[in-house]
């Protein structure tokens, strides 16, 4: 087995297991739709307060007092909307389920956009599908929202998540799949 090779195998090996825990991962969530929604929320909270301590800390950097004032400001907002996760992830679920809505019809959209820039491909079905299952699941949010807040984000993002995971995994395989055909016929061309 050449470097390459064991490259190759190493990556498609650790491919598989992060697909296969994305898919997990995405049941327990539906499994436990608030757990999942709180969760959610204070890790959000958790990112936004160090990215408010990160502004702090660039805003000294700058190079005027303007940009020092903006910087401080937005870090101060940072710092504030990540408390007020942490704090209150209640009232954080339902505009995080609002944020979500948002978020996954976009990536829907995307999704659609790259299965029909690649739909000859191997594993391309699994991308239309990817972004179908995730319009419906945007679409899902806006009917009810905010109603179902503190169930919704959880359950929709394990859909999403193990929908996700089902489509990488298959498009590794996929992949896999047509790697081995072009060796067999590399080989076949040089024995030939």
């Amino acid at each position: 087995m050449t470097a390459l090779e064991g490259g190759l195998k190493r990556a498609f090996e650790s491919s598989v297991v992060l697909a296969v825990l994305l898919t997990v991962f995405g049941v327990f969530a539906v499994i436990l739709p608030i757990v999942s929604s709180i969760g959610i929320t204070i890790l959000i909270g958790w990112l936004v307060v160090f990215a408010g301590i990160a502004q702090f800390a660039h805003a000294f950097q700058s190079e005027n007092v303007d940009q020092t004032l903006w910087m401080l400001m937005l870090s101060i907002y940072f710092l504030t909307a990540g408390a007020y996760l942490l704090t209150g992830p209640d009232l954080g679920i339902v505009g995080l389920t609002l944020v979500l809505g948002i978020f996954l019809a976009a990536e829907g959209v995307a999704n659609l956009i790259v299965y029909f820039s690649t739909r000859n491909r191997g594993g391309s079905k699994w991308m239309l599908l990817d972004g179908v299952v995730t319009l419906i699941v945007a679409a899902m949010i806006w009917d009810r929202w905010p109603l179902t807040s503190w169930w919704v984000i959880g359950t929709l993002v394990g859909i999403s998540m193990a929908t996700t995971g089902m489509t990488r995994l298959m498009t590794i395989l996929a992949a896999r799949s047509l790697a081995s055909h072009l060796v067999e016929n590399s080989f076949r061309e040089r024995a030939a």
